[in-house]
């Protein structure tokens, strides 16, 4: 028989920020690389974006440069021990629901998988301490026991539509059956692909691919999670843009 399984990204779907965002400042915090890389380049484009002045999406883009370079010709050792790091003091900073689900899905014996655009030895940890069945991550390659500046990236929805294929072929996963949880529109074709698609606080880009998709506008499910309280909807709940509170 072919098993059901439930695809999760973690950014903004189950960790509530960017595990690269909290690692970049981990190796800041001991001095592994130059606060003023920082400071100079990220700085203001986080302030823009924590004044609700700015685009937080431009913000990752940005950190995700600067944390490549930055990374760039650190030695393995300290990049693992800041990783140890992050997940000793920010790992169960997650949503309440998708920490839930992942606790369902494990407990009726479903393959759970991590597919996220976070560095590879970040995911595996996180898949480690959720101790879900497989994980795939941004793979950043290592040379002469350092990060050599080369990476194979698991951020975009072509990437992920790949290694779900492959992985669909490896475990003999039914779709019709399956789950998948996402909040960009990175996740987009994981959610075209099986039976049960939710999206999680989703960007504004990723619902309006699901308004766009017929399929998609009557079996997906949006679930919010804000304070204490879940909101269940569906993509063709209203919407108000920030242009719409000065009217």
């Amino acid at each position: 028989m072919k098993k059901r399984a439930a695809f999760f990204d973690i950014d903004g779907t189950l960790y509530r920020d960017s595990l690269m965002v909290e690692h970049f400042k981990k190796l800041i915090k001991y001095e592994i690389i130059d606060e003023k890389t920082w400071i100079d380049h990220a700085r203001g484009t986080f302030l823009n974006w924590d004044k609700r002045q700015g685009n937080y999406d431009d913000y990752l883009l940005e950190v995700c440069n600067l944390y490549v370079d930055s990374l760039t010709g650190v030695d393995w050792r300290s990049i693992d021990f800041a990783a140890n790091q992050v997940i000793k003091t920010k790992a169960d900073r997650v949503y309440k629901y998708t920490r839930s689900q992942i606790e369902r899905h494990l407990k009726n014996g479903d393959i759970v998988i991590f597919i996220s655009g976070s560095p590879d030895f970040l995911v595996k940890k996180m898949a480690e301490k959720y101790n879900v069945t497989d994980y795939l991550g941004s793979k950043y390659i290592m040379e002469d026991g350092k990060f050599s500046g080369k990476l194979v990236p698991m951020w975009d929805s072509e990437s992920k539509n790949k290694a779900i294929n492959e992985l669909i072929e490896k475990y003999d996963i039914d779709l019709d059956e399956s789950f998948a949880y996402g909040d960009t529109n990175g996740d987009i074709n994981m959610l075209r692909k099986v039976g049960h698609p939710v999206a999680i606080n989703p960007t504004n880009e990723l619902l309006s691919k699901l308004r766009e998709d017929p399929v998609l506008k009557k079996k997906a499910d949006i679930i919010v999670e804000r304070k204490d309280i879940l909101y269940k909807l569906k993509p063709d709940v209203q919407v108000l843009s920030y242009d719409d509170l000065s009217d």
